[in-house]
């Protein structure tokens, strides 16, 4: 397209500069044709569309920076953008705000209100919802992008300990990052596997040995690998702690207060087995050392680290805390209503197991959670009346609010997935423009190693290194592309 002074387009008419109400201009979008005028686009000058009507009197540098292309004969401006977004963004002129269709991509949609130069305050509400979703997902994507980045990349300005460092942070923590790593992801999975069983069969009387007082004990076999699991279980967490880029933000994180946790107690009941006689009683310090080897379930929830579907599981929980409220809250004005019913009905009874409403809330719990002990029963009619419509309450009350919490579950279960791959999809679409800029340099050089007439063995050699080098070409660089992270695909 030639500028001013090109025989091909016509002066502009003059008139075309006249800003007024039946001033009419025709846009043509990706082929769909729109005819606008004046009253309408006046209403939000600053827009792209009413800088159209305003643009003929600055001649054909004022019209292409606005457009893609101008038809002087038809008077129709061209745009080389999605029609369909269009359709959308266009309501803003008639019904004051913009409702995002199904189906289009939230991110290239507030690309394209900032191409016609639309505020992003008359998206409506919903949409903008939707919006900032996508956001936090390019967010999430861009993080675990720069994550593998780093773990691939090598600072030179790093000292060797600061290197060392990195090495067991991804030694230990990123189990995909290297053969090793995940041989030894699969050993601390196996050693939680074998500590919770130990701790089981512990209890077992027949494998349990008596002491000189009397007292039943752990087999030694078993205390001794009990001590060997909690050993690997501390040398792993004192090595991530040492490695660790935050030190604080480690120590302070969930997952790692549970290791903690299950460590923790080994020592303490072995610190009062030795020293704690001195003290107090031993009787005393048995009772500590017992209550203390409970606490050994906590290990279990290790498994979490080694398992995305107890982490999924647990963020569905997290994300779920309105719909279990909600249900607790049935439950609870349930238990409470039911409770205080069965007491007063059953009072007439002269062998009534409702002696008072307190004690009626353990009948009204079991009964509604359709558990049912048989400890405490009503046995006059009324009661048995009314326990039949506690337990009808009690499966609507359980079944309303778990279908809102599959969803969650399913929902980010499937969000993970998508992420993966399209941090995976981003790293290959960043390989592939590194291999296009290589290529394409070494390209550069060998013409001008052609064209200075270098044809020595030193130009030879080039060449074939050049040859032997394969590249993807995917776009000149005169086009302008957007990556997979920015077009959100």
């Amino acid at each position: 397209i030639e500028m001013a002074g090109d025989s091909r387009f016509p002066d502009v008419d003059a008139e075309g500069s006249e800003n007024n109400e039946e001033t009419e201009i025709v846009v043509n979008v990706g082929g769909v044709r729109q005819v606008f005028y004046g009253d309408n686009l006046n209403q939000y000058p600053e827009t792209r569309l009413a800088e159209l009507i305003n643009c003929l009197s600055g001649g054909y540098d004022s019209i292409f920076s606005l457009c893609d292309d101008y038809d002087p004969g038809k008077r129709e401006f061209y745009f080389d953008r999605d029609p369909d977004a269009f359709k959308c963004i266009i309501d803003v002129y008639y019904f004051g705000e913009i409702h995002m269709k199904k189906g289009i991509c939230p991110i290239c949609f507030k690309n394209e209100m900032e191409f016609w130069k639309v505020d992003l305050k008359f998206l409506d509400d919903c949409c903008k919802t939707h919006l900032s979703e996508k956001k936090e997902e390019l967010e999430e994507i861009a993080r675990r992008v720069q994550l593998i980045l780093d773990d691939l990349g090598v600072d030179a300005s790093e000292n060797r300990w600061k290197r060392c460092q990195k090495y067991i942070w991804k030694f230990l923590e990123k189990p995909e990052s290297s053969y090793p790593a995940r041989v030894i992801a699969v050993l601390s999975f196996l050693f939680i596997l074998i500590s919770s069983v130990v701790m089981c069969v512990g209890t077992i009387p027949d494998l349990q040995v008596v002491d000189a007082e009397g007292n039943r004990m752990e087999h030694p076999t078993l205390d001794s690998i009990e001590t060997a699991c909690i050993g690997w279980f501390t040398m792993e967490y004192v090595l991530r702690l040492i490695s660790s880029p935050n030190k604080l933000h480690f120590a302070l994180s969930f997952m790692n207060i549970v290791d903690v946790l299950a460590i923790l107690p080994f020592y303490v009941s072995l610190t009062l087995t030795h020293l704690g006689a001195k003290l107090m009683e031993l009787s005393n310090v048995q009772q500590a050392v017992q209550a203390l080897r409970i606490m050994r379930i906590a290990r279990i929830f290790k498994l979490a680290r080694h398992s995305s579907g107890l982490q999924t599981l647990t963020y569905a929980l997290k994300r779920s805390f309105k719909e279990l409220g909600l249900l607790l809250m049935y439950l609870a004005v349930g238990i409470f209503v039911f409770s205080a019913l069965g007491y007063t009905m059953e009072q007439s009874h002269p062998e009534t197991l409702f002696k008072s409403i307190p004690q009626s809330f353990w009948w009204a719990i079991i009964t509604m959670t359709t558990v049912g002990y048989g400890d405490i029963y009503p046995k006059t009619t009324l009661g048995k009346l009314n326990a039949a419509i506690s337990f009808l309450c009690g499966v609507i009350a359980i079944a309303l609010p778990i279908h809102p919490i599959i969803n969650n579950f399913v929902r980010y279960y499937n969000k993970q997935r998508v992420l993966e791959t399209a941090a995976k999809h981003e790293l290959e679409l960043m390989e592939l423009n590194s291999a296009e800029g290589k290529a394409s340099s070494s390209k550069n050089e060998l013409e001008d190693l052609a064209r200075e007439g270098k044809e020595g063995p030193f130009y030879s050699s080039r060449l074939k290194v050049s040859h032997s080098d394969t590249f993807i070409h995917l776009l000149s660089e005169e086009k302008h592309y957007r990556t997979r992270l920015q077009s959100c695909k």
